[in-house]
C-alpha cells in the first residue's frame, strides 16, 4: 500500500480562467496609472512639506530674536544644562529632519540599475514611493521636534532664574553676618541680609569669606 501511493504523482494543470469583464479592465488600468503616478505624487507632497516647514521655521527664528536674557551663563545650573541640551536636540532632529525631506523630495544619491521587464520596474517604483513616504513622515516630526525643543531652549532662556551672586559671610566677635550687594564707605560694610540692611565696622571684623549660601545662624549677629 505504501509503496503505491509513493508511486502515484499528483499532476498539477493550469488552465486559462474566465474572460475579464469591463470592470476587471477598468480596475486593471486605475491600479496601473495609480502605480505610474504614485511616485510623481509623493514626491510633490514631499515638495510641499518642505516649503511649509521651512515657513514655520522662519516664523520660529524671528520668534527666538524678540529681545530676551542673552547671556546665557548667568542662569542657574540646572536651567542652563536644559538650554545646552535643548539645543543640542534641536539641532541633531533639524539636521536630521533635513535629509529626510530632502530624501523624500528629491530621492536618495544612489545608481539605478534598469530592470529586466516592465513589471519590475512598477515594482521598484512602487518600494522608492513606500520609502519616500516613510522619509517624509520621519522628516515631519523631526522637524517638528527641532521646533519644540528651539522653543523650548528659548523659553528657558527668558524664564529661567538666573544665578545667585555670591554672599559675603564676616565674622565679628558680636556674631556672624552674611549678606549680599555688599557696599563699603568710611571703613564701614554694609550688606543685604534676609532681616535687612546691616552695618559693620570693617576695623572689628575678624574674617570675610565669600560664600554660595548663607549659613543659617548667620546675620543674627548671635
Amino acid at each position: 500500500m505504501t509503496a503505491a501511493l509513493r508511486g502515484r504523482r499528483r499532476e498539477w494543470r493550469v488552465t486559462a480562467g474566465p474572460p475579464a469583464t469591463p470592470a476587471d479592465r477598468q480596475a486593471a488600468r486605475r491600479a496601473q496609472q495609480s502605480l505610474a503616478n504614485e511616485l510623481p505624487l509623493a514626491r510633490k507632497a514631499a515638495q510641499a512639506w518642505s516649503h511649509g516647514l521651512a515657513g514655520l521655521f522662519v516664523g520660529l527664528l524671528g520668534f527666538s530674536l524678540i529681545k530676551g536674557r542673552t547671556d546665557v551663563s548667568k542662569l542657574a545650573t540646572p536651567y542652563a544644562v536644559g538650554v545646552a541640551v535643548a539645543l543640542a536636540l534641536s539641532l541633531l532632529c533639524g539636521a536630521s529632519g533635513a535629509y529626510c525631506l530632502l530624501r523624500a523630495a528629491h530621492g536618495a544619491p544612489r545608481l539605478i540599475r534598469l530592470p529586466a521587464s516592465a513589471g519590475l520596474l512598477d515594482a521598484d517604483d512602487h518600494l522608492e514611493t513606500l520609502r519616500t513616504v516613510g522619509a517624509l513622515r520621519r522628516g515631519v516630526g523631526l522637524t517638528l521636534a527641532c521646533g519644540a525643543a528651539l522653543v523650548g531652549a528659548v523659553g528657558l532662556t527668558w524664564y529661567g532664574p538666573v544665578q545667585d551672586d555670591p554672599r559675603l559671610l564676616v565674622r565679628t566677635p558680636s556674631g556672624s553676618f552674611c549678606g549680599e550687594d555688599p557696599r563699603v564707605a568710611d571703613g564701614r560694610l554694609t550688606l543685604r541680609t534676609d532681616t535687612g540692611e546691616t552695618t559693620l565696622d570693617l576695623t572689628k571684623a575678624l574674617s570675610l569669606t565669600a560664600v554660595d549660601t548663607c549659613p543659617a545662624a548667620a546675620g543674627t549677629g548671635e
